[in-house]
């Protein structure tokens, strides 16, 4: 079998594995809204592409787009993580064929490549250099810059690729994408505007008499080409190493966390949680991205003027405290999917791992609390506004996130990343996580059109303390509810295994 018909089997293959899969259905919901999102940035990207492009054509300058590239491509970089899973191939059933392992891991490559994503950038070159083209550039050099800056693009694909494989095995690897596109960033604050200009002006020199050289698309090509390569090594290499679960085992103490002890059966949930976040990788690796996300951006907002307007703020600061309930209790209860029938040994032991669940992420956001406290002391936040938002999550949002242990029957893997089963969100998932994460800031921002702002924080702060402290009720009613469902989401649990 050539690689061709390889191509097209496992192809055919990833999309049958896709529709057995127990939330296909569910995942349909989710796609539609993913579409929904890409048409409307699409027609974003169409204007954009169209004013850029005049201005080119005007000036006389048609490379302009390489200038602002570095910040779409790190635009790119980071939309990445919240729409393609890594990678997106599953290479395990096909580890016992005799089909070359190698050969199966470039053709998941290729088919990564070819992957609708990395053509929404092309609603934004296509008018551009269809209008410089107009313009009076001529029709080889304009179809040159759009196959470099295609080729761009699926560098970068190649880079977040790589990236996201490191990451997964030591969040250390932050640091090179951290200094490359910091590189970028960190000159526009600490130059002074005749230094970026002069930078300006060589980086405008040297692309402007070197773009349109085939040396400069060879560059480009040889860098990509390394990229492939390295990928397709290390994905082999950690596949293997997943599929046969080596792991380096250290000898360490252990904390029983004797104190939690007094709390009863709730106290040994909560130890559960707090090793849950410590051992397992998936779960660690998003508590130390959100600790690291929310202290830069505080510290950004503290030290930098930027996000002046009041809608970005609010943003932020519900921003700060939503980020660990929004990625982890939108799949509540699908980490217990691996063990959900022990659960189901003693009467409301859910119940009281429910309860569990939410003491601990009402306590994980006293560290949200405590980074917030400089912008607060910079007088960039005020505390009255911090605490409305702290409580809006662990009233009204919570209640929401909650609910998704009602419809979620779909077991999360702990550690398996690379080789993992399908883990698109559901339909409940995708709305819950966009309600959360705009419903509160828009009504803040309503409420402040109708009242005063102190009015508007005061009202959002008794609301959400209310329902703060009703929690025995309403996590009663999300319990009752799951057992009702409890067949249903037993099999989904177990077919999803």
């Amino acid at each position: 079998m050539n690689k061709i018909k390889l191509f097209f089997l496992l192809r055919k293959n990833v999309k049958l594995s896709n529709k057995r899969n127990v939330m296909f259905e569910a995942n349909q919901y989710g796609k539609f809204f993913g579409y929904i999102m890409v048409a409307i940035l699409s027609v974003e990207f169409l204007g954009l592409g169209t004013f850029f492009g005049w201005l080119a054509a005007k000036e006389q300058v048609p490379e302009m787009v390489l200038y602002f590239m570095p910040f779409l491509l790190i635009l790119d970089f980071g939309a990445r993580f919240a729409t393609q899973q890594t990678p997106m191939m599953l290479v395990k059933p096909y580890l016992l064929t005799p089909i070359s392992k190698y050969s199966a891991i470039e053709c998941f490559l290729i088919q990564q490549l070819l992957d609708g994503g990395n053509f929404v950038w092309m609603t934004l070159f296509l008018p551009y250099t269809f209008i410089v083209w107009c313009g009076g550039m001529t029709g080889w050099a304009a179809i040159g810059m759009l196959c470099l800056l295609h080729l761009m693009v699926l560098i970068n694909s190649q880079w977040y690729l790589l990236m996201r494989t490191l990451v997964n095995q030591s969040m250390w690897w932050w640091a090179l994408p951290a200094v490359l596109y910091g590189s970028c960033i960190v000159p526009f604050f600490v130059l002074s505007d005749s230094q970026i200009d002069a930078v300006f002006d060589f980086l405008s020199d040297t692309i402007a008499g070197h773009v349109f050289s085939w040396w400069s698309f060879g560059i480009v090509a040889v860098l990509f080409v390394i990229l492939f390569a390295i990928n397709r090594h290390m994905q082999m290499h950690l596949i293997y190493d997943e599929i046969s679960k080596k792991e380096k085992t250290k000898l360490k103490h252990v904390s029983e966390f004797k104190a939690l002890n007094r709390f009863g059966q709730i106290g040994e949930y909560l130890k559960l949680e707090i090793k849950s976040t410590m051992r397992n990788k998936a779960i660690r690796g998003r508590f130390i991205q959100g600790v690291c996300f929310i202290t830069f951006f505080s510290l950004a907002i503290s030290f930098l003027d930027i996000y002046r307007s009041s809608f970005e703020r609010n943003f932020f600061c519900l921003y700060c405290f939503l980020f660990f309930g929004s990625v982890n209790l939108t799949k509540v209860m699908c980490p217990e999917g691996n063990y959900i029938d022990l659960l189901m040994v003693h009467e409301e032991n859910i119940l009281t791992l429910l309860r569990a669940k939410y003491y601990y992420y009402c306590a994980v956001l006293l560290l949200p609390f405590l980074i917030t406290l400089v912008p607060i002391i910079m007088g960039k936040f005020s505390l009255l506004m911090v605490l409305a938002y702290l409580f809006t999550v662990t009233g009204p949002i919570y209640l929401i996130l909650f609910q998704m242990a009602v419809y979620n029957k779909q077991t999360l893997p702990l550690n398996e990343k690379l080789t993992g089963k399908n883990q698109m969100e559901n339909k409940w998932q995708i709305i819950v996580s966009l309600g959360t994460m705009f419903g509160p800031v828009l009504i803040i921002s309503l409420l402040q059109i109708i009242f005063s702002p102190d009015v508007a924080y005061w009202i959002m702060f008794l609301t959400g303390l209310a329902i703060t402290l009703t929690e025995p009720y309403w996590l009663r009613n999300i319990y009752r509810r799951m057992m009702l469902r409890r067949y249903e989401n037993l099999e989904g649990f177990h077919s999803s295994r």
